[in-house]
């Protein structure tokens, strides 16, 4: 078993799965709750992050195969992908912007907000785009919640992709309303902007 991420909430392991490559997820206790509550909390967040896994899938959306979730543990184990990170390819890949888009509408259009969209979470494998990490995903139908969705994989492409932002967010906004009637993308978007105004306005008061 090896560490391959080091998270506040939960550990990610490289592990041998019926003898192939696999990813363990382990959220770890956290000694400043009860006890009690505590493994409670983390059996509800493990149990419902398979279910978002397994129901972003459903509605088109390319995931991680789930291979066993163990709730007395708090672990979930998943399919092992080999690729290359979003965030390191997208100078070259600039198309999959449009795919991103996709894969973000899909799942607003079930009322699924991924909660940390960003173009680390995003794996190039064997040609496909694959979406990962539904710890922070919950089911929301506010067009804020979507929005700020949309506003964090706008700011990581505008901080860490600064030199193409502008071309991988048209293509994104290209793809989300492939799958989103404008007239609702733009409704999401006007609140991507407020909400941009109003961090901005915190910052300054």
């Amino acid at each position: 078993m090896m560490l391959i991420k080091k998270g506040a909430e939960a550990d990610i392991y490289l592990v041998m799965w019926y003898g192939k490559k696999a990813v363990m997820k382990i959220r770890k206790p956290k000694n400043y709750r009860n006890k009690i509550l505590d493994e409670e909390i983390r059996k509800k967040r493990t149990l419902h992050e398979a279910a978002m896994l397994s129901n972003a899938k459903k509605v088109g959306v390319q995931t991680p195969l789930l291979y066993f979730v163990d709730l007395q543990n708090t672990e979930i184990i998943m399919q092992y992908l080999e690729g290359k990170l979003v965030r390191d390819t997208l100078s070259r890949n600039l198309h999959i912007c449009k795919k991103i888009g996709i894969y973000a509408a899909k799942l607003h259009k079930n009322n699924i907000v991924h909660g940390d969209l960003t173009t680390s979470n995003f794996i190039i494998n064997n040609g496909n785009l694959i979406l990962i990490d539904f710890g922070l995903a919950y089911y929301s139908d506010r067009t804020e919640d979507k929005a700020v969705d949309i506003r964090l994989i706008k700011e990581i492409m505008r901080s860490v992709h600064a030199t193409i932002f502008t071309k991988a967010f048209n293509n994104f906004i290209k793809g989300y309303e492939s799958i989103i009637d404008s007239s609702m993308t733009s409704k999401i978007m006007k609140k991507v902007t407020e909400i941009e105004r109003r961090g901005r306005y915190a910052r300054v008061v």
